[in-house]
C-alpha cells in the first residue's frame, strides 16, 4: 500500500496508547509550599543560554515500515499507536561529545533506537494536520532506549510495557535546535552505529505518519502544550548493545550525538 493509501487510515482510526495515561494534574493550592523540590527537567538548546523546559514525552511505535514489519506488524492496517516516558527518563548528551550511559538493571537485552525529536512550544486539542507544525519550537537526535525482553515479556502476557521503556536514562537527546535555524525535517538521512559498525540506516520521509500528522493525533487523545516532546518512531534494524558499546547517532541538518554503554 502507497504512503497515501496508508494515511487514508488517519481520518477513521483510533489513537492506540500502550502504558499508563496521566493523571489531569490537581489544582494549585494557593500559595502552600512544598514539603521537598523536584527539580525541573529541561533541555539544552543549541547555541542559546535558555533551556528548553520538559513537561511531558510521547512516542510513537513502528513509525517505519521495515520496522513495523521486524516486530511483528503490518504497517499497512495498523493505525498509529503512542507510549509515554517519564520526563526524568531524559539524559542530555552535549554536542561533540561521549556521554556515559548506564546499563540498565534487570535486563539481558538492551536495544538502541534512533529517532527525530520534536519539542514544542504550543498545543491544543484537535490540531488539523495543516496547523500543527505551527506548534514546533525545533528538534533533535534521540535514542528510544530500550530493555527488549522486558518489553517483550510484557507484550506476551498482554500487560503494559512500560517497564520495557520508562526507566532511568531511557530517553536519550542532544540539544534542541530551533525550528528557526534547521526548519522542519521531512526528508534525510537517519542512522545509528555501534562501534563503527552502521545498524541503521534510513531516510526521514520513510515515516509512516508525519510528525505534523503525530502531533494532529495525539491531540485527539490528549491537550497539547508548551513543553511536550516527541519521539517520532525508529528505522528499522533496531538491536542490542552491551558495556563498552559507542552508539553514533545522525540525522542529516544535525551535529552527531555519541554514547558509550558503561
Amino acid at each position: 500500500m502507497t504512503n497515501i493509501d496508508r494515511r487514508t487510515v488517519l481520518a477513521g482510526s483510533a489513537v492506540v496508547l500502550a502504558g499508563t495515561a496521566l493523571a489531569t494534574p490537581a489544582a494549585a493550592q494557593g500559595n502552600a509550599k512544598t514539603v521537598f523540590e523536584v527539580a525541573q527537567i529541561t533541555i539544552p538548546i543549541e547555541g542559546q543560554s535558555e533551556v528548553f523546559p520538559v513537561r511531558r514525552i510521547y512516542c510513537i511505535g513502528r513509525n517505519y515500515a521495515a520496522h513495523a514489519i521486524e516486530r511483528g506488524s503490518d504497517p499497512t492496517r495498523e493505525p498509529p499507536f503512542f507510549f509515554q516516558k517519564p520526563t526524568d527518563a531524559i539524559q542530555n548528551v552535549p554536542t561533540g561529545k561521549v556521554a556515559d550511559h548506564p546499563y540498565p538493571s534487570l535486563t539481558k537485552n538492551y536495544h538502541h533506537e534512533v529517532e527525530l525529536v520534536a519539542a514544542l512550544k504550543s498545543g491544543g486539542t484537535n490540531i488539523p494536520p495543516e496547523k500543527a507544525l505551527d506548534c514546533v519550537f525545533g528538534y533533535t537526535i534521540g535514542l528510544d532506549m530500550t530493555r527488549r525482553d522486558l518489553q517483550n515479556e510484557m507484550a506476551a502476557l498482554k500487560k503494559p510495557w512500560e517497564i520495557g521503556k520508562s526507566f532511568d536514562h531511557a530517553a536519550v537527546l542532544g540539544p534542541i535546535h530551533p525550528v528557526a535555524k534547521v526548519g522542519h525535517p521531512v526528508k534525510g538521512e537517519i542512522s545509528l552505529a555501534v562501534n563503527g559498525t552502521v545498524r541503521q540506516d534510513a531516510d526521514l520521509d520513510k515515516m509512516i505518519w508525519s510528525v505534523a500528522e503525530q502531533i494532529s493525533k495525539l491531540s485527539e487523545a490528549f491537550e497539547l502544550k508548551a513543553g511536550d516532546i516527541i519521539y517520532s518512531g525508529t528505522p528499522a534494524n533496531v538491536g542490542p548493545v552491551v558495556k563498552g558499546d559507542v552508539l553514533l547517532a545522525k540525522i542529516a541538518g544535525f551535529p552527531d550525538m555519541s554514547i558509550k554503554i558503561v
